[in-house]
């Protein structure tokens, strides 16, 4: 008898506390969810202008030669690397301020190579690096533009030309058909308005 009133009490308490867990991850996740939103509505009300050229001088066009400049660069790039002045380089021809050595044999700047008419290409640091191109301005005015009418604008969090190159370039869900293909494989790194044609099912 007296056992049985203990377990009795022992499981009453634990349904208390299973509702108590309940209700506090309940809480808890529901008011994440409210400062998230909160967070991205402030960070949109007071972001800065947005930029669009990068206020780094060329090593040319540095006088001072003492003077170290630094760089945004991509990163992630297991070989290859694009600097926020729009120069891609091999690793190994990355200076001390993370900036690509202009005088490196593999350094180009606004490299195009890899990229189709419609802004797709097959390197992403060749992506960035083209999409940072002075004359890209006004399809990336446009594409901003058409972003900003979006509930939740990714690039509404870009303050400026490499932050946005950056984001364009990544792989998303435009680049993919079916949810589990690339519309094409062989340039999936867009910064252009209109991702690539959908490829034919094979049965």
């Amino acid at each position: 008898m007296f056992g049985t009133r203990v377990l009795r009490k022992r499981w009453v308490l634990g349904v208390i506390f299973l509702g108590s867990l309940i209700y506090f991850l309940a809480a808890t996740f529901s008011k994440s969810d409210d400062l998230v939103l909160e967070e991205y509505k402030v960070r949109k009300t007071q972001r800065q202008p947005f930029q669009w050229q990068a206020k780094i001088p060329d090593e040319t066009e540095n006088n001072n030669r003492t003077l170290q400049i630094h760089c945004r660069n991509s990163v992630q790039g297991k070989h290859l690397l694009v600097d926020e002045r729009g120069y891609v380089c091999e690793r190994k021809h990355i200076g001390p301020g993370s900036c690509c050595d202009i005088r490196g044999s593999s350094t180009r700047r606004y490299q195009c190579e890899s990229c189709l008419s419609n802004g797709c290409c097959t390197v992403y640091e060749f992506c960035v690096s083209c999409c940072l191109q002075p004359d890209k301005k006004t399809l990336l005015r446009r594409i901003l533009r058409e972003a900003s009418n979006e509930p939740f604008n990714l690039f509404s969090l870009v303050s400026d030309h490499f932050e946005l190159c950056l984001a364009k370039c990544r792989t998303s869900s435009q680049s993919v058909q079916h949810e589990n293909s690339y519309r094409d494989p062989k340039a999936k790194f867009c910064f252009g308005e209109n991702p690539p044609d959908l490829q034919a099912v094979v049965n």
